[in-house]
């Protein structure tokens, strides 16, 4: 493992968090960071619910079945798309765009030392409805992941996942 790519292989899912709040500061960071992401032509089409409200996050925990850690996180970020500002109006791009932004976050939250997790709501039919009602999405802001973030109260080691019969390796001459 590189030690200069330690704050990738650092990031882990956490889902346990101590009680202590997210500073309002500390979420900008990590909001700044995900939108220091690439984006398809640049249109930016991604949009960030911050949460703090216990019953909301409660909500969330009852609508994405693999969340019970909202329940205790002192924050969680709604991500989702506009796909009237995605490039070509395209689902794809809108896709991408956001999980590059989710994935940033969850880079910077690592590396302030909080934890986080990365709760898919989309493609699940089911998800996307009870977010969309839940926050008042209309039908062209499509619910992609929410993300529980919280000071961890447990530390999984750095990792790699890296597995050599992933790579494919083309040395093929030029045609």
């Amino acid at each position: 493992m590189n030690p200069i790519l330690k704050p990738i292989f650092a990031r882990r899912s956490v889902r346990a968090y101590t009680d202590r709040p997210v500073d309002d500061s500390v979420a900008r960071d990590l909001l700044e960071a995900a939108m220091a992401a690439p984006s398809a032509v640049k249109k930016d089409p991604w949009m960030f619910y911050v949460v703090r409200d216990r019953r909301r996050l409660e909500a969330m925990a009852e609508a994405l079945p693999n969340a019970p850690m909202l329940r205790h996180a002192p924050l969680a970020i709604l991500v989702a798309g506009d796909l009237q500002r995605a490039h070509d109006g395209q689902l794809s791009y809108l896709l991408q765009d956001c999980s590059a932004a989710i994935e940033n976050l969850l880079l910077a939250a690592s590396m302030l030392g909080l934890g986080a997790c990365w709760l898919g709501v989309h493609p699940r039919e089911e998800r996307i409805a009870a977010m969309r009602r839940l926050f008042h999405l209309a039908d062209h802001q499509i619910p992609v992941s929410a993300i529980a973030i919280g000071w961890p109260a447990e530390q999984p080691p750095p990792r790699t996942r890296y597995r050599e019969e992933a790579v494919v390796i083309d040395n093929a001459p030029e045609a």
